[in-house]
């Protein structure tokens, strides 16, 4: 792991750039002790430094949480595949005709899984062998929505080391629900539920599948993105317990 950049905010957050087998991310620390580790999966369309993956560094900073997040395949500073075009552009033909997007939206998801799934859990040796974050200790956790989430949700189930989620915004598939069926972390699922994108149907199948003894849905109306504030603080809670 190769650091690139190094910045402070005024609430003392640490931002480090760093590029690790030519995967470019971003660690933030907070500025006291540090008493866990987020792996922050960013949504599709989005990169590590969007105004929302920002935010929620910052709120998970100010609950003395260390946040990691890195350019999904085909976003951000990474190049994009041929494939990468072909299922943004006709994903969002789909969406403009008022055409159902969701079976592209899903094997878009697996393709980025199948790619992001192995660098999350090199990053992670990275990081515990650097000692970029010490004092976690087993204290790591996930957050991730919609395509973050479709990448979470196979990290859950090949990574011992996570031990509490946040996921949500992401339907039922027969690949999720197969790595849900795996998962016995603790795991809090977010559902919109007029969400456009998402049949609600698919998103509760999907809740329904985890195997977590602990597990709680947090439904709220509005659409895709319109997870309220009071949500997306209460799920950092989660995480920092």
């Amino acid at each position: 792991m190769r650091y690139t950049s190094e910045t402070t905010s005024p609430d003392g957050t640490t931002e480090r750039g760093f590029d690790h087998d030519g995967v470019p991310g971003v660690l933030w620390t907070p500025a006291g002790d540090i008493t866990g580790l987020v792996l922050g999966a960013h949504g599709g369309g989005q990169h590590k430094r969007a105004p929302r993956t920002l935010a929620h560094a910052h709120r998970c900073t100010a609950a003395g949480l260390a946040v990691v997040t890195l350019d999904s395949p085909g976003h951000g500073d990474r190049p994009r595949t041929p494939d990468d075009d072909h299922f943004t552009r006709e994903i969002r033909a789909r969406i403009t005709a008022g055409q159902d997007p969701g079976p592209l939206l899903a094997e878009y998801n697996a393709l980025q899984a199948s790619r992001a799934v192995p660098e999350w859990r090199s990053v992670l040796d990275a990081l515990t062998t650097l000692d970029a974050v010490p004092g976690v200790g087993g204290n790591v956790g996930f957050w991730g929505m919609s395509m973050g989430s479709a990448i979470g949700i196979p990290l859950l189930a090949a990574e011992p080391r996570i031990r509490t989620a946040v996921v949500g915004l992401v339907g039922a598939t027969d690949d999720l629900v197969r790595a849900a069926a795996t998962i016995t972390v603790p795991v809090r699922f977010l559902l919109q539920w007029d969400d456009q994108l998402i049949p609600r149907h698919a998103g509760l199948a999907l809740f329904d599948a985890f195997a977590s003894h602990r597990k709680s849905l947090h439904a709220n109306p509005g659409g895709h993105g319109d997870v309220p504030e009071h949500e997306l603080d209460s799920a950092v809670r989660f995480l920092a317990g």
